[in-house]
């Protein structure tokens, strides 16, 4: 891998050298880098791009890493990864996405990522997306990610988008079995023209199963950001969604959360607060002696953490 790959992988998955554990490492749309463990197998798709991870039941305490970079102008990939994840288990997954684009040509990956969770099994997931680069040609990710989660399991999952994508829509969908748990957080800034879009669907099929769906966002200069969460609840259940928002400059957010009962003991809540940074924050800071610039970053990376 060159200078610019390893700088991606450092800014998705926080590599500066080849992870203990499982790992599929892809560049510019090919596999560079692969190991398995006893418990955590890797395998080609033979009839599409992507890969199979399946992790044995009962693995505890391991990782699998699969980021993915692009530093190849005019390159686009769709890739399918699902994970098989038995029962038992408690493992992190790392992946995400960073493209480089120093051409003019548009970069763009989509992934699906489709989640196959055990019972009483614990996945924590991170996903983090990162663009680069000073040429014309945009960077576009469009990941989708399809959760199963059976009896009693539970998935937390973290997405980070900060800088340097130009468009995304991110889709995600989940179904709970009886007991099982799921809660996102999100964080998302947008800048420039750029456009993001966040979709979510959540089944609470079981009783006693819950979901917590978070999103934090910024939305800078004339960027667009929509945020949609669908939870419905089909038994005994609880969800709750929200979505906090900063807007500067001249962006535009919309936030449509909705939530429907089809039990009579579900219970759903959902919140959307959109506004400015106050401006006694920032002149509360500005005392302390940083600059407007200074006091409005703070406030961000406060907001974003």
């Amino acid at each position: 891998m060159d200078a610019i790959q390893k700088n991606l992988l450092e800014q998705i998955a926080g590599l500066h050298e080849v992870p203990a554990g499982a790992y599929n490492i892809r560049a510019n749309g090919a596999s560079v880098g692969r190991n398995t463990t006893a418990h955590i197998d890797i395998v080609t798709k033979e009839d599409k791009q992507g890969i199979d991870i399946i992790i044995k039941p009962g693995t505890k305490r391991e990782s699998v890493h699969i980021p993915v970079v692009l530093s190849q102008s005019g390159l686009t990939e769709m890739v399918y990864n699902d994970f098989h994840v038995g029962d038992d288990c408690d493992v992190t997954i790392v992946a995400g996405c960073g493209i480089h684009n120093g051409g003019d040509q548009a970069s763009k990956h989509d992934g699906i990522h489709s989640f196959f969770i055990g019972k009483n099994s614990h996945v924590k997931y991170v996903e983090k997306h990162y663009g680069s680069g000073d040429g014309k040609g945009e960077r576009i990710m469009n990941p989708e990610t399809i959760i199963h989660l059976a009896e009693n399991s539970f998935m937390e999952m973290e997405t980070v988008q900060i800088k340097g994508v130009d468009s995304t829509k991110r889709i995600t969908t989940a179904d709970l079995a009886d007991g099982a748990k799921l809660i996102v957080t999100e964080k998302l800034m947008t800048h420039g023209s750029q456009y993001a879009e966040t979709d979510f669907t959540v089944d609470l099929n079981g009783a006693g199963s819950s979901a917590n769906i978070i999103s934090r966002a910024v939305a800078k200069d004339d960027s667009k950001q929509l945020f949609l969460a669908k939870i419905n609840g089909n038994n005994k259940c609880a969800g709750h969604s929200e979505c906090d928002a900063i807007i500067m400059d001249n962006a535009k957010i919309s936030a449509i959360p909705e939530i429907t009962a089809n039990h009579l003991d579900a219970e759903l809540i959902h919140e959307a607060a959109i506004g400015k940074i106050a401006g006694e924050q920032i002149i509360k800071l500005m005392t302390l002696g940083l600059t407007e610039a200074e006091a409005e970053a703070q406030i961000i990376n406060g907001f974003l953490k």
